[in-house]
């Protein structure tokens, strides 16, 4: 009798092992296809979590200036409360980088800081994340520029361009304290070293939800941050696959920080006729330009001829930039080159022709910019500042040395009425309103 052992093959038949490698990839093919069919089938698959865009051959949509539809407040809440939110995917963006030893860092940390604080307000550190996401979300979209201080001062010098709404209707001109300028910096920083603000996603526009814009019923909106809503392009320009553009670097000089910020103020503004006014140390501007164009000052006061090429909306820009961080600071400003003094003392005449005074007293919290309106129209009319006539004994007085008018002498001639005059006023013509104020063009 032949005995077979259990581990030897049958004579005739494969050898098991041999069989079990075998099988094993037929067997593994089957659980893949099995897999594939169940989550085909699964029924709490959301049915938007495989839907797909392609890119457009057509550019990307235009950038909209913020404006608002005449609707008022209580019925803005309504309308907005009855938009619906997005229920496609929110993705949260990727991470932005910034080292601290870039050139730029300086520059970007403050616009950050600016747009976070007067965007949002001192007291909400997460509705500062969530409008400094934005701004970065837009530096990596092909729509907006590609500098962080480019993008938050889009538009700034136009009357209805800017896209943030602070850097164009004078809240800049509200200096904070500086616990809040360092808190909002401290949340700039965070952001510049790849914090991101998940609930916001892409988002490149948000407004209150007090106002309805015009451009709100075209986005989807897809998150609520404190009183602000968030909205994101429709389509494939509102995907992650759009916003794939690189940091450009090169930040440039914003003379509406200058006030606040030292990377700022040693920047180049835009001055008359083409002439650039370097700040290159506190309060003390240099323009480097022909010799009648030049910013005289004395002490806390400055002449500054702005020229006809300057939109006046840019004059508290350019006095916040010339005079720094001065408690005390007088700023006036001519748009004629040719009627600009020259030099302290002012002479009356040409006083009354001033197109724009500012004024800070940072001890009593005074601080005022004032137009000449009947230069520059103005919708407030409490930016106006008083006519100033001037009497003959002023035109016949001498004066000679370095006559200094007080603080408060100077804001009272500006803003309170005259007292009457003891003579018949010298009448000074009336000069006339320009047709046209030539605007920056830099929005796409």
């Amino acid at each position: 009798m032949t005995t077979v052992s259990a581990d030897a093959p049958v004579s005739g038949s494969p050898p098991a092992d041999i069989l079990g490698r075998a099988m094993l990839p037929v067997f593994c093919v089957g659980l893949l296809v099995c897999a594939w069919m169940v989550a085909r089938t699964d029924p709490v698959m959301p049915s938007h979590s495989v839907t797909r865009y392609d890119r457009p051959s057509t550019p990307p949509p235009p950038v909209e200036p913020l404006e608002l539809k005449a609707v008022a407040p209580k019925d803005a809440l309504a309308i907005n409360k009855a938009v619906p939110f997005s229920t496609a995917p929110n993705p949260a963006a990727h991470p932005f980088f910034l080292a601290s030893t870039s050139p730029d860092y300086a520059r970007s940390l403050d616009c950050l800081a600016a747009v976070g604080l007067y965007e949002a307000g001192s007291g909400d550190a997460d509705g500062q994340r969530a409008v400094i996401q934005v701004v970065l979300n837009r530096l990596r979209h092909p729509a907006f520029p590609k500098t962080i201080c480019g993008v938050v001062f889009q538009g700034s010098e136009r009357r209805t361009g800017c896209q943030f709404t602070f850097t164009c209707d004078g809240a800049m001109r509200r200096v904070p304290s500086t616990e809040a300028w360092e808190r909002a910096r401290t949340v700039a920083r965070q952001m510049l070293g790849g914090f991101v603000y998940n609930s916001v996603g892409h988002s490149t526009h948000y407004h209150t939800d007090w106002v309805v814009p015009y451009w709100s019923a075209s986005l989807d909106k897809v998150a609520a941050v404190g009183t602000h809503l968030f909205f994101r392009w429709t389509g494939w320009w509102g995907t992650p696959g759009a916003f794939r553009n690189s940091y450009a670097g090169g930040e440039p000089a914003i003379g509406q920080l200058a006030g606040l910020s030292d990377a700022h103020r040693g920047g180049a503004v835009q001055m008359a006729d083409g002439a650039t006014a370097a700040l290159e140390t506190v309060a003390n501007p240099a323009l480097l330009a022909r010799y009648d164009k030049t910013i005289v000052r004395d002490g806390d006061s400055f002449i500054v001829p702005f020229g006809r090429k300057v939109s006046p909306d840019s004059f508290p820009s350019l006095a916040l930039a010339a005079c720094g961080t001065l408690d005390h600071c007088k700023v006036m400003g001519w748009a004629e080159i040719a009627e600009t003094p020259r030099s302290f003392p002012i002479d009356p005449t040409a006083l009354a022709g001033m197109s724009f005074s500012y004024l800070r007293d940072r001890k009593t919290g005074f601080e005022k910019a004032l137009w000449n309106c009947d230069e520059f129209a103005r919708t407030d009319k409490r930016d106006c500042m008083k006519q100033r006539t001037v009497t003959a004994q002023e035109t016949r007085a001498p004066r000679t040395g370095k006559e200094r008018v007080s603080m408060q002498d100077f804001r009272t001639a500006l803003m309170k009425p005259a007292a009457e005059p003891e003579e018949a006023p010298v009448p000074i013509p009336a000069r006339p309103k320009p047709k046209s104020i030539p605007m920056a063009t830099d929005q796409p």
